[in-house]
């Protein structure tokens, strides 16, 4: 834990690793006096879809964080945002592959992922129209996502190759032959997405600051209070990016965000983002079990991933 010291002046006295998210390490981090922070370290390797390599990855995960720091400093209380460093700096590089951060410790309990408590989805309705809100504050320091799809490289390349054998690792071959059963349904999964977005973009939808993954996992009650954490998907896109989930589980609720921002729900968006977010894990299992690895714990979960991903033309 030297970088922490040496970046935020916080001397760890303790640390306890927390096994949570993917593609990233995280610890509970004890100080003098008692005061407890969170440490998240980052795999540029792990965050493709941020970026091409590891420095397009790092800079993309800065302005992330960096717009995290701007939202709560605008007043936007629910934003879990990276503690600076004594140079301002919202992460660390610490090596080639890795960057590390600071976060504020919550002590409250994240939602389980898949299902919105009766009291979390109406708070994340008020908090992503509050978000919405505030995109003139970050406008300068947000990046754009476009209506690219992350990732798309990995999956046209799996594509590619399904004629040759995969020699990355155990689940290389495997990943391959269940892929190749259902390479049809991907080649027109990807042409879906294009269309629909083409046609988004011709509606021409306002462009906001979006957290990019508001799933239930990452709304935290802490107190009377919820909180959204994970904030290194944050982008200006259209609202839908953050709404879509919200849609799946019915509407009711969502006359608040309209009531709020004066925008209705525009179901092609809908769509589109629905769809992009199985393409996007698609991908990123692929990247792993392509690349070169062992069985562990998280390419036993990158390649049930896969099969499951691979089913969703039936959902």
């Amino acid at each position: 834990m030297g970088a922490v010291a040496d970046g935020w002046g916080f001397e760890v006295e303790a640390a306890k690793y927390a096994a949570v998210g993917a593609g990233s390490y995280h610890w509970v981090a004890s100080g003098l006096g008692g005061t407890r922070r969170f440490v998240t370290v980052d795999d540029l390797d792990q965050k493709t879809w941020l970026g091409d390599t590891r420095d397009s990855a790092c800079e993309a995960l800065r302005r992330a964080f960096d717009t995290a720091v701007v939202l709560r400093n605008a007043g936007l209380a629910f934003v879990v945002a990276p503690i600076p460093t004594g140079r301002g700096e919202s992460l660390r590089r610490i090596g080639p592959r890795h960057t590390i951060a600071l976060f504020p410790f919550v002590d409250g309990q994240a939602g389980r992922y898949g299902h919105y408590d009766a009291g979390a989805r109406p708070a994340l309705v008020s908090m992503l129209a509050e978000l919405h809100l505030a995109t003139p504050a970050v406008g300068s320091v947000a990046r754009s996502i476009g209506l690219d799809l992350p990732g798309r490289r990995h999956l046209e390349a799996g594509l590619q190759d399904l004629n040759r054998t995969w020699s990355g690792g155990p689940f290389s071959e495997p990943a391959r032959q269940a892929f190749a059963s259902h390479a049809s349904d991907v080649a027109a999964f990807l042409s879906l997405a294009d269309r629909l977005a083409s046609d988004v973009e011709k509606r021409g939808c306002g462009w906001v600051v979006t957290h990019g993954e508001p799933h239930s996992a990452n709304v935290m009650q802490a107190g009377d209070r919820h909180l959204l954490v994970d904030w290194d998907t944050v982008a200006l896109a259209p609202r839908e990016r953050d709404l879509w989930m919200l849609v799946e589980d019915g509407t009711e609720d969502l006359a608040i965000y309209t009531n709020a921002t004066g925008h209705h729900i525009d179901h092609g968006a809908v769509d589109f983002f629905r769809l992009t977010w199985d393409l996007k894990d698609l991908a990123e299992y692929l990247n792993v079990l392509r690349s070169p690895h062992c069985e562990s714990e998280d390419t036993v979960a990158a390649y049930t991933g896969l099969t499951d991903c691979l089913t969703s033309r039936d959902r």
